[in-house]
């Protein structure tokens, strides 16, 4: 484990990870051994392209992977006061989940119910987890529509979601997700469909309630924006491992890892000269089929620095020689730091 969630004992601490989909067309190694670890009111994100492993991840720690196909096979899931969640029987996780941890799906229209007023199902979270009445729970969800900044929340708590435009959505969202302020939520891509004002007004108002409740976040996307905005530590993952974890001040900083600097050389920048004389940078191919057995680094065939021994042998994620012990990087380009060598 590295980072903040050091400096005490770590809210969630995921450990050697493996949540795999076996499918007919073999097995879909789509988490393929990660671990991190996360404080109390701490952000991190974990970034990368489609496919990459990010929203598996958390499907994993909810205990939602999708199924029969999906299985935790390997690894743990410590969530503090709670044990191991990769452990817990469902009917368990139907305790924690909401209760202790929970979850902003990406695109909230397919989340809510659309003939359930959107009271009514806030409230259902409180009920579940509370030993209040109906009334009382009526109650504390107008409230909770009042903390994620719903205007009206005493009258827009009768309004249905196709009622309510896509940033109020989201909002109910985040009021539904910290109902029972949980000590850890998961945000995944929660402002991918938002306009940029939207987007803004989501993004400060997560980072105030994390603020006030004292909520630690695991937000998943692909905008490095957002990452920059949001994060104090950050894991790139890609192919189903985390190629680099740092300090989001480290990782834009100096970035290691090829894929992370392609990653970040691939944002628009508002500089006129950039946008007149200069492509933006692109990472050729797709990330590889995560059915097919293969040895070597998972990059090795997007590389643009590739050599022979990223073909023969997978690296381990490990710091820079010389560098911050808590930057680690997935790559034979620090061969020093990847092969445990003294720096």
């Amino acid at each position: 484990m590295t980072g903040a969630a050091n400096a005490g004992s770590p809210v969630l601490a995921v450990e050697g990870l493996k949540a795999h989909l076996f499918t007919p067309a073999g097995v879909v190694r789509a988490v393929d051994g990660i671990s991190f670890a996360l404080a109390e009111r701490e952000t991190l994100c974990i970034v990368g392209e489609s496919g990459c492993g990010k929203s598996m991840t958390a499907l994993a720690v909810m205990g939602l992977l999708p199924e029969p196909a999906g299985r935790i096979v390997e690894g743990r899931i410590e969530l503090a006061g709670t044990g191991d969640l990769a452990r817990l029987s469902e009917e368990r996780m139907r305790d924690v989940r909401g209760n202790v941890v929970s979850m902003i799906f990406q695109e909230p229209m397919s989340s809510l119910n659309p003939v359930f007023e959107i009271g009514y199902q806030v409230a259902e979270v409180i009920l579940q987890h509370r030993r209040i009445g109906r009334r009382e729970a009526a109650a504390q969800a107008v409230e909770m529509l009042r903390t994620v900044g719903i205007p009206s929340p005493e009258r827009r708590a009768h309004a249905y979601p196709h009622q309510l435009s896509g940033g109020m959505r989201q909002r109910v969202m985040i009021a539904i997700a910290l109902a029972c302020r949980p000590r850890l939520m998961l945000a995944d891509e929660p402002t991918t469909a938002l306009d940029v004002t939207i987007q803004a007004q989501i993004l400060d108002l997560m980072n105030r309630l994390k603020e006030e409740v004292g909520t630690a976040i695991v937000l998943i996307t692909h905008n490095m924006g957002v990452v920059a905005e949001m994060a104090q530590r950050v894991c790139v993952m890609y192919a189903g491992v985390v190629v680099e974890e740092a300090t989001v001040e480290s990782l834009f900083a100096r970035p290691l890892h090829p894929y992370t600097i392609g990653l970040l050389g691939s944002i628009p920048r508002p500089d006129r000269r950039q946008q007149r004389r200069e492509r933006l940078a692109t990472i050729p191919g797709t990330v590889p089929n995560l059915a097919a057995e293969r040895a070597g680094c998972r990059f090795a065939d997007r590389c643009h620095a590739v050599m022979d021994v990223c073909r023969a042998a997978e690296p381990p994620l490990a710091p820079p020689a010389g560098g911050d012990p808590a930057h680690r990087v997935r790559c034979w380009l620090h061969p020093a730091a990847a092969m445990g060598l003294p720096s």
